[in-house]
């Protein structure tokens, strides 16, 4: 899926991977789920490029639903994965965590899960061999991402920005569809190891000039960087004064 030019989605609003793309190759910004795949051959046919022009996958974070088919790329086409070394252990599948989930709704949830498991998204394939980055790095990758701290969701969390196609690639540091209950617009993401750091960590962002704002799950958000970080921050608040008891 196009979303300007240079700039592509594999997946949909439960999972979802992007593409950068320019004349020297193609940078993939996370890896989705396993079965996405046929997604990923379909849309590189359309371009009329193929899996030798990756030239590289950066990952926002090291959690099953991102790494996806990173491993494959890295072993059958020797494509190298970045990921911030906070989150090398979690992306080698050497660290396993259990976040809370918070609010849940059965039927989003349901879907969510069926999803992830039809497509071998609940299972993945640890990525072996990593290349650990750091925030301030800016990727001799096509695009020329450069990375952003946003610890909170996990300790390695980042977001990716990429000039050129006016974007900026969030991973789960904020969420435009929760997938447990299917509430859609910018809030924060559940399965969040540290929710107080997450939102703290969007006052990194502010300084970024970017109209797209491209979450792992959810749909694509065109309306800036500041206008999502305040509705995130609206969305926790009002979560927050919903569990607070009544005044007597």
């Amino acid at each position: 899926m196009e979303l300007r030019p240079g700039l592509h989605r594999i997946g949909n609003d439960l999972v979802a991977c992007y593409l950068v793309v320019d004349d020297s190759g193609i940078t993939l910004v996370d890896a989705g789920i396993p079965g996405q795949w046929p997604e990923l051959l379909a849309e590189l046919a359309a371009l009329g490029r193929g899996l030798d022009d990756i030239r590289g996958i950066v990952l926002t974070h090291g959690d099953s639903d991102h790494i996806g088919f990173a491993e494959r790329l890295r072993r059958e086409y020797g494509v190298p994965v970045h990921v911030h070394a906070a989150d090398a252990a979690r992306a080698r599948g050497e660290e396993k965590t259990s976040p809370p989930w918070g609010r849940v709704r059965l039927a989003p949830t349901a879907q969510f899960l069926w999803y992830a498991a039809r497509r071998g998204g609940l299972r993945p394939e640890p990525v072996r061999e990593v290349v650990p980055v750091e925030p301030g790095d800016v990727l001799d990758l096509p695009g020329r991402p450069r990375l952003v701290g946003m610890p909170g969701h996990s300790p390695g969390s980042i977001a990716v920005h990429v000039p050129v196609v006016d974007a900026v690639f969030v991973g789960d540091a904020l969420t435009t569809r929760h997938v447990l209950t299917g509430a859609e617009g910018p809030a924060p993401a559940p399965f969040t190891d540290d929710p107080t750091e997450a939102l703290a960590s969007l006052d990194r962002l502010s300084a970024i000039e970017a109209s797209w704002v491209l979450p792992g799950h959810g749909a694509p958000w065109n309306g800036g960087v500041a206008e999502a970080s305040r509705l995130v921050r609206a969305a926790a608040a009002h979560e927050a004064n919903s569990r607070r008891p009544a005044a007597h």
